[in-house]
């Protein structure tokens, strides 16, 4: 088993079909996935699932492999998980964890800023360009600033995960990029449509996240690695000066308690 855990999952699934289901009962999305030059063994490290899950898993893949085996199934490896199944992260981790909630708290909105936009006579400009200003100041240069420019260093970027983050965070930018001409041309459809598209693709961003992406790095973390993350984010945060977080979490109380004024 040896030999394929060190080859490209996208090989295996082609050589043997059944692999591809087989992740995909347990949530992987290795079938779908646009790139797919990861190897077996990096999956099965990412990808967070229970050790009860992870030992099933690779029991289907050897079996799918090896028909003619006897397979016996590997006992569950030891996880690391908090009380109750929670995800532990380490404290630089767990920031960047905190710092989404603010951001679904936007995505959360967006369906009622759609009914707004389209319920209104005219374009609230401020109202859409407060949004962009959160998501391109906050989202994106407070939060994914520290993951493209500290967190992802501490990994190869060369890795599918890492790859398609890079490329959610390009796309979201155009979302937001056409919100803004859509706002100049006057268009309520372009503004809306690219908002949707825009939480839709944070809601699975995130979701990758904190629950595959996250967990495995701090997995792969020495306790000087944390605290190394935990100076160089408090250092980029500084570096931008103010107090963004509270800043924007006024934003984001002042948007909810608008758009349930407007929309009642």
């Amino acid at each position: 088993m040896e030999e394929y855990m060190n080859r490209g999952i996208k090989d295996i699934i082609k050589a043997f079909p059944a692999v591809g289901k087989s992740l995909e009962k347990f949530g992987v999305g290795c079938v779908s996935c646009s790139l797919g030059s990861c190897l077996l063994k990096d999956v099965i490290e990412i990808h967070n699932l229970s050790p009860e899950n992870e030992s099933e898993l690779m029991y289907s893949i050897e079996k799918e492999i090896y028909p003619d085996r006897k397979i016996e199934k590997r006992p569950p490896r030891k996880m690391a998980k908090a009380d109750g199944g929670e995800i532990r992260y380490s404290p630089p981790v767990r920031k960047l964890v905190d710092e989404h909630t603010l951001i679904k708290r936007l995505i959360a909105a967006v369906p009622g800023l759609i009914d707004y936009i389209k319920q209104s006579p005219g374009i609230d400009k401020d109202l859409i360009l407060g949004c962009v200003d959160f998501i391109r100041s906050y989202a994106d240069k407070y939060h994914h600033m520290k993951e493209e420019d500290i967190l992802f260093s501490y990994t190869d970027k060369d890795l599918d995960i890492i790859k398609v983050m890079y490329e959610d965070h390009k796309t979201g930018r155009s979302y937001v990029k056409n919100v803004v001409d859509g706002v100049k041309e006057g268009d309520k459809e372009k503004i809306a449509k690219n908002l949707d598209a825009y939480g839709e693709l944070l809601t699975q961003h995130i979701k990758k996240e904190d629950e595959i992406l996250y967990p495995w790095l701090d997995r792969t973390f020495d306790t000087k690695t944390v605290g190394e993350l935990y100076k160089k984010f408090n250092d980029a945060d500084a570096s931008i000066g103010g107090d963004v977080q509270g800043k924007y979490e006024a934003f984001i109380e002042g948007l909810e308690k608008r758009l349930s004024v407007s929309l009642a």
